[in-house]
């Protein structure tokens, strides 16, 4: 399966079984590329920068500290960001001292995907970053919404803490989500408003976005934090679901 993100990410595991597990996991998400050891996967982050390193921390030869320390020491490399998947009591007497660069330390054992909604919400913001640097005028990025669908967009605003004007077409259909802080304060989607034309949005499987983060909400008509939006969203979308399959289950009347 070819994702339609072109966030490109190196996995890195000498462990065979767990790296074809989280290969699995995010090649759906993002362009996964597989490396057996710190060693291999230096030669290859050398070669090609990925956008993001997923990488185990014990490792025998070349660790996945010493492969992050020698990374950062490379102009080219430096600005990497890792995933580090390790031990509690590593992560806290080895790791915990590196901030820079690191966006998440994931305890093992670790449930897989817990992984790859870790690491999906980071390369939801990086691939929002890649669209910024090919934006079409100033503050303003456009999209598709199968690269990335309105709660990845949703999800990666508020995790940025970013104001700005989200606006979603498809066919004749238009919306428009208003954001302050990250935060979802109005919205719009034909005749609907406030929170449910936001659960109406997150229907949305195919169109166009467009962010301008030139326009602040000029209005409050919703409370909950977008966390709390998406949440309901998923609850009501699981419930329709729910309903839909018990429908299909009656008898038909003789």
């Amino acid at each position: 399966m070819t994702p339609l993100k072109d966030v490109k990410v190196l996995v890195v595991d000498d462990n065979a079984l767990i790296l074809d597990l989280l290969m699995k996991g995010l090649m759906q998400h993002c362009d996964a590329h597989a490396a057996a050891d710190g060693a291999d996967a230096l030669l290859k982050i050398v070669d090609d920068p990925p956008d993001l390193v997923v990488c185990d921390y014990r490792m025998p030869g070349l660790d996945g500290r010493q492969l992050f320390e020698k990374l950062r020491g490379r102009q080219q490399t430096k600005s990497i960001p890792f995933i580090f998947l390790a031990s509690r009591g590593d992560i806290e007497e080895k790791l915990k001292l590196i901030v820079e660069g690191v966006e998440e330390f994931i305890p093992k054992p670790f449930f897989l995907k817990d992984v790859v909604r870790r690491t999906k919400k980071v390369v939801d913001r990086l691939q929002l970053e890649k669209l910024q640097k090919r934006a079409v005028r100033p503050g303003v990025i456009q999209g598709r919404l199968e690269e990335m669908s309105i709660m990845d967009l949703m999800q990666s605003l508020e995790m940025g803490q970013k104001s700005c004007a989200l606006t979603i077409r498809r066919g004749g259909e238009s919306g428009q989500l208003f954001f302050s802080g990250g935060q979802c304060l109005d919205a719009r989607v034909g005749s609907i408003e406030s929170e449910a034309a936001v659960y109406e949005a997150v229907k949305w499987r195919d169109g166009q976005f467009e962010i301008d983060f030139n326009v602040a909400p000029s209005r409050t008509t919703i409370s909950r934090t977008t966390t709390g939006l998406l949440m309901e969203a998923l609850r009501l979308m699981d419930e329709e679901q729910r309903e839909a399959a018990g429908t299909e289950a009656e008898p038909a009347e003789t």
